[in-house]
């Protein structure tokens, strides 16, 4: 259960199996514990929220009982983390810390220290917040970002409100930035109130704990609950200040979208390439068609989870429903996306203290359009997705805190102190460096085949999205199945097209677009072949041919020609020929024709693209075999037949007709589409790579 089409105050079910909690070790039952909760978007988001538990274990060095707290390690998420996402501290260690404590300004020196203290040489970075978890004297603890009580948490009455529904079962601590001095008072307020159950944070979070992982986990959902239920029984008025525009029908919304996303892209990827998401969620829609939204959206977010991924606020554009102004909101682009430049470089400049970093991308994450929904860009797919699931918690906080009282954002100083905290920007350089291909979206037609498989693995190895096209529409279900297993599901998407029918292909492009932003990377790709003497080709199947090979690869290079020009960022096409562009073969007069028509459309292409950094190139392969879907059936049979070798035959036949006598795979062709898709080729355009292992035949010049 993702929760994430599920109201936030819902109730939210208890999941916990005793059954399966009883095959379970101490660490397990952590891990099962964080996966839980991590497994509803209402409790907590992506990498948001940690768990912990203090456990025995023999010491490595003598092999005397201690005590030990596995806490979430930096950067894990409990919905998805294994038991190496854990750090293990000698929780002794970790107290004594306390001691040798300096005061407020000197609590960020403290984290080089919890190194000191890892139990086991666990090399798993240790998280801010391993001493909020460390001081409270309870077997386990959890820390989640539930929109329900962030709700209350960053209402203006936040104190009162925590007293009104938990009595005296949860403490309330004033908004503070995690840290060493944080979890000393996490800790005292445990101490001295041994039978609370938990502490609100203000503007933040919530920690419950208790004595079983069981019990732990089910105090933090009765929590969550039960301010949901306050929440749903005090909320006043209308959600957001009531309704101001109505949504448009789901067609139009996406219409609308599919012309933002490269137009936004276009005009915030200078110093990053972005990768764009939409979504018009319910949640999404409620909150941009509202009468509040520009008060509520200017005041930013509360919970720091929410801020680090979403920015200070997010950019309303001035999309009118009703009069479908959407051309003036294109050409009120450049001005309002300069306006918030100017406004994060003046919050920058107001906030920032003498050892701040340099000021980071001042282009806003968030884009919300009323009517329509929500955009978000990031250098990934999965940031621009998550960092849209944090701005619907965030929806969810204010319309739950609103409702009950007045919502209160973060402070903008303490907002900054964190986006800018040089632990944050440490991190932040430790990260690897971009791969080559990293920000840029590709769409491969035929990429359910052989060879379109494998140039969207090598693609995708790179850092790009890709977008399989295919009218195969089981082999390229399974396609994006697998793909989505080896490089994650936000790197791939599939799309059913037949590419000799130009609405199908344009659909195929507005899907791409949706799905990531904008098209930097064209493959065409999707191929027959036949057989037959001149005298008996049909007219059927010289159309055929150049129905798939001629018109169906000017479609989709068009398609994604406009939206590279459009984007104003560059691009290249790739087309998947043949050697048979080049050097003719008897009995395949259709075929050969056709690929010649795919080199000099390349060719014309380059002439016209090159003005707009678009360049146009084309890769022959010869003989590939392998898992190519074209060498299946007749066709292979044919050539075996024109060769007088069996079909088991064919492929010795053809190795040792080359000069190299070694056999072309796909992947071979793949590393071809990759060099002419990456900068490796930025000033090669009109060109042609032939990989057919040596060929005189079809040697260029």
């Amino acid at each position: 259960m993702s929760g994430d089409h599920l109201r936030f105050d819902a109730p939210l079910p208890d999941l916990w199996d005793d059954e399966h909690a009883a095959s379970l070790d101490d660490p397990a039952l952590l891990l099962y514990r964080s996966n839980l909760l991590g497994s509803d978007l209402r409790i907590t988001n992506f990498g948001g929220g940690n768990t912990s538990a203090k456990l025995s274990a023999a010491d490595p060095l003598t092999g005397a009982p201690t005590k030990v707290l596995w806490v979430k390690g930096s950067g894990g998420d409990i919905g998805s983390m294994k038991l190496d996402g854990f750090s293990t501290l000698y929780l002794d260690k970790l107290l004594s810390l306390r001691s040798v404590y300096r005061g407020l300004e000197h609590e960020d020196e403290m984290v080089a220290l919890y190194n000191h203290c890892t139990f086991n040489l666990n090399p798993r970075a240790t998280s801010i917040d391993t001493p909020l978890h460390g001081f409270i004297p309870h077997p386990h603890v959890d820390h989640v970002h539930a929109d329900a009580v962030i709700a209350i948490a960053a209402s203006e009455n936040a104190e009162a409100l925590t007293h009104e529904i938990y009595g005296g079962e949860l403490g309330f601590l004033p908004w503070q930035r995690p840290g060493f001095d944080l979890g000393l008072k996490l800790g005292a307020m445990a101490e001295a109130s041994p039978n609370m159950r938990g502490v609100v944070l203000g503007g933040h979070g919530l920690f419950t704990w208790g004595p079983t992982a069981k019990d732990c986990y089910r105090t933090t959902l009765e929590m969550i609950n039960r301010a949901a239920r306050w929440l749903g029984a005090n909320t006043r008025g209308e959600a957001f200040g009531g309704q101001r525009v109505d949504a448009l029908p789901r067609a139009d919304r996406r219409d609308i979208a599919a012309k933002l996303l490269p137009a936004i892209r276009k005009r915030i990827s200078a110093s990053e390439r972005k990768i764009g998401h939409f979504t018009d969620a319910a949640a999404v829609l409620e909150f941009v068609n509202s009468r509040d939204l520009k008060a509520l959206a200017a005041l930013g977010t509360s919970c720091p989870d929410h801020f680090l991924r979403t920015k200070i606020r997010p950019l309303v554009l001035p999309f009118d429903p009703a009069a479908r102004n959407l051309d003036s909101v294109l050409a009120s682009l450049d001005q309002n996306i300069a306006d918030y430049r100017a406004d994060y470089e003046a919050y920058y400049r107001r906030c920032k203290r003498p050892d701040s970093p340099p000021m980071r991308d001042p282009n806003a994450v968030v884009y919300l359009v009323p009517g329509v929904g929500m955009l978000s860009f990031a250098k990934d797919k999965s940031t621009a997705r998550i960092a849209a699931e944090f701005y619907v918690n965030a929806i969810n906080v204010m319309r739950g805190a609103a409702g009950v009282s007045r919502y209160v954002g973060l402070k903008e100083q303490e907002a900054f102190n964190i986006e800018y905290w040089l632990l944050e920007e440490a991190k932040l350089q430790r990260m690897p460096k971009p791969k080559t291909l990293a920000g840029r979206v590709a769409l491969v037609t035929g990429g359910a085949g052989g060879i379109g498989q494998a140039i969207a693995a090598r693609l995708m190895s790179e850092g790009a999205c890709v977008v399989l096209a295919d009218i195969d529409a089981q082999s390229l279900d399974a396609a994006v199945a697998d793909f989505g297993k080896r490089f994650g599901k936000d790197a791939v998407a599939g799309v059913h097209v037949d590419v000799t029918s130009e609405p199908a292909v344009e659909a195929a492009f507005r899907e791409a677009v949706l799905a990531y932003g904008g098209v930097d990377i064209v493959v065409a790709n999707a191929g027959i072949a036949s057989a037959a003497p001149f005298e008996d080709t049909s007219l059927e199947l010289w159309n055929r041919n150049f129905a798939i090979l001629a018109t169906g690869y000017f479609l989709s290079a068009r398609a994604g020609y406009r939206i590279m020009k459009d984007q104003g960022l560059g691009g290249a096409i790739v087309f998947i020929a043949s050697k048979n562009a080049l050097a003719a073969s008897p009995g395949a007069s259709a075929y050969c024709s056709a690929k010649a028509a795919e080199v000099h459309l390349a060719r014309c292409l380059a002439l016209e693209g090159a003005p707009h950094g678009i360049r146009a190139n084309t890769v022959n392969p010869d003989a590939v075999l392998r898992g190519s879907k074209i060498w299946q059936g007749e066709w292979r049979a044919q050539r075996a037949a024109s060769n007088k070798v069996s079909e088991t035959e064919l492929e010795e036949v053809y190795r040792q007709r080359s000069l190299l006598k070694l056999s072309v795979y796909p992947e071979d062709i793949a590393e071809a589409v990759y060099y002419f898709a990456s900068d490796l080729s930025a000033k090669s355009t009109g060109n042609i790579l032939n990989v057919d292992a040596g060929n005189a035949v079809s040697f260029t010049r």
